[in-house]
């Protein structure tokens, strides 16, 4: 893997250890609080998504290497997008109450978001660094 693409891909990861300790540590979100300073990190994971999509499209790697990258930029944007979503369509639930059929589409689509942004995403970004890692690991056994 290229040198810069490293450091974008490991960024990435040490943001979603970030997040991480937002969500399982309360030492760590009593810190943070509800400032705006919670939101610093799903934005800057969402960037280092976008970057690491775009450089990895550019490099000349393996296959199997891009896929797993691929898989956690993807990943990475789509948790930030899912959750930006799922609370737009959750208002829109809200302020459409009185139309039943309006009421019901958002209140699906929000519910869809939310599991996309709470299951699908972090295990796809966990799957595409797992692969990362063990494909670095075996090219560096190989010397390949």
């Amino acid at each position: 893997m290229k040198k810069f693409l490293t450091m974008i891909f490991w960024a990435l990861v040490g943001v979603f250890l970030i997040i991480l300790g937002q969500f399982f540590i309360p030492a760590f979100r009593e810190f943070v609080g509800v400032s705006e300073l919670f939101l610093v990190p799903f934005l800057v994971f969402f960037l280092l998504g976008m970057a690491l999509i775009f450089f990895t499209r550019r490099e000349k790697i393996g296959n199997l290497l891009k896929s797993f990258l691929l898989l956690a930029g993807i990943s990475a944007t789509g948790f930030f997008v899912s959750i930006l979503l799922h609370n737009i369509f959750y208002a829109l639930g809200v302020l459409s109450g009185h139309i039943a059929i309006l009421k019901y589409l958002a209140d699906f689509l929000s519910i869809i978001f939310f599991f996309l942004a709470i299951l699908v995403c972090p295990l796809a970004f966990l799957t595409g660094t797992i692969g990362v890692i063990i494909l670095n690991i075996k090219r560096k056994l190989l010397k390949i």
